[in-house]
């Protein structure tokens, strides 16, 4: 008899070279894995870019991805039975190409649900991860409404997926909790804490003083301005509008201050307009969206990195991975008082918190931090420290191998290793 890494297939929506939180995420498990002496592939589903018929292997950043062939079709509901289907075809190929010894699927359940069914014919065990729960961040993206029908299909193909999985794991506590209401055995919910490949984070970038004052960012003294920063997607739950609105009063105790709004979505032109309708529309400056490898230029002009999402089911229950990229960088960070920010910042120590919904209190909340610059490094270090002890992949990704070896007598093997 002998022995050989245990080999995991991971069940994707979308991968790199796709540019998201999502394909982050899943890099940085995968990483962690590889390094933990596991050999891990990953398949996408058809929502990924067309391949041709068969089975298509791509590499990228070290990793391997199978594509699924097939286009989806049909009106909604039908389409994407239609898509679990083509994806459980992809899956299975997968599995006859590498034999894996167990299915790892993320959200959304429609990855789920594929991986149940390909995994029923080959008698794998199935881990389902929730990163969030879909309807829910429709909803929050302005694609949805809750309680809708397609809402509460996506609820019921979940809670079905949920049932079915040999394990579950979610990002935080707020999904756990949320699913041990609707009754899932405590012992089957894992926690894997949202977190950042620390590998990825070296010295941080140093300050361009041309781009800042290109920005107008530098003082007529020269000195330069406190920047706060958000970059990242424009949604309507981020509360942008609110951070907007903020700035007027913000002006009337930091007169130098500036807000420097990196990325693009939904929102973008609506807060557009907000800001020239501003008083503080000399202090605000859209960039749009830039190439990854250049974030680290506008992360080096912002002193405070500031996340306001608004008051909602989506933004109380998942933990967004942005503020914490930021403490890796040594950014400071101010967030709305939400369930998923409470998970990450501990207000006063790792950064501050404020009321949700509520510019005045966001601006009081900034121009307090803007004031108080004796306390910068302290907390800078502090949480850096939050995320190397509490959210580095290198030891969050260990919790997994909890996971996998209480699935099946194949995979309960001491270590990454299985019997062959």
């Amino acid at each position: 008899m002998t022995t050989r890494p245990l080999r995991i297939l991971h069940v994707l929506d979308h991968s790199l070279p796709m540019h998201s939180g999502y394909t982050f995420r899943t890099r940085a498990i995968l990483k962690a894995q590889q390094a933990m002496g596991y050999e891990v592939r990953a398949v996408t589903g058809p929502r990924q870019d067309a391949v041709p018929t068969g089975v298509h292997l791509e590499q990228h950043d070290g990793l391997h991805f199978y594509r699924t062939s097939g286009t989806l079709r049909g009106p909604v509901g039908l389409r994407e039975l239609h898509g679990i289907a083509l994806f459980a075809q992809g899956i299975e190929a997968a599995i006859a190409d590498w034999t894996p010894d167990l299915l790892h699927a993320h959200s959304p359940a429609l990855c789920g649900a594929a991986a149940l069914k390909a995994a029923r014919r080959h008698r794998l065990p199935v881990v389902y991860e929730i990163r969030a729960f879909w309807e829910d961040a429709d909803v929050g993206n302005g694609t949805g409404h809750a309680g809708s029908l397609k809402y509460r299909l996506t609820r019921a193909l979940e809670n079905g997926v949920v049932r079915k999985a040999d394990a579950v794991v979610t990002i935080c506590e707020g999904l756990r909790s949320d699913l041990l209401a609707r009754g899932v055995p405590p012992a089957k919910v894992s926690v894997m804490p949202n977190g950042v490949d620390l590998t990825l984070f070296g010295a941080p970038a140093a300050r361009e003083e041309a781009l800042a004052r290109e920005l107008g960012f530098v003082r007529a003294d020269g000195q330069p301005c406190p920047v706060i920063g958000f970059i990242g997607s424009f949604y309507d739950y981020e509360g942008l509008d609110d951070l907007i609105a903020a700035m007027p009063r913000l002006l009337e105790h930091q007169r130098d201050a500036r807000l420097l709004l990196v990325g693009g979505g939904p929102c973008a032109d609506a807060l557009r307009a907000q800001a020239e309708r501003s008083p503080a529309a000399h202090a605000i400056r859209f960039v749009g969206r830039v190439p990854h490898q250049e974030v680290e230029r506008y992360y080096a002009l912002a002193d405070v990195m500031a996340y306001p999402r608004k008051r909602s089911r989506l933004t109380d229950l998942v933990t967004p991975l942005k503020p914490l990229e930021a403490m890796a960088q040594g950014k400071i960070v101010a967030a709305s008082d939400v369930g998923g920010h409470r998970e990450l910042v501990h207000d006063g120590e790792t950064g501050v918190l404020f009321a949700p919904d509520d510019p005045e209190d966001c601006a009081v909340a900034l121009a307090e931090l803007l004031g108080a610059r004796d306390s910068w490094n302290r907390m800078r270090t502090a949480g850096f420290d939050h995320v190397r002890k509490r959210h580095d992949w290198a030891i969050n990704a260990r919790r997994y191998q909890d996971v996998y070896q209480m699935l099946s007598p194949v995979v309960a093997q001491p270590g990454p290793t299985v019997a062959t």
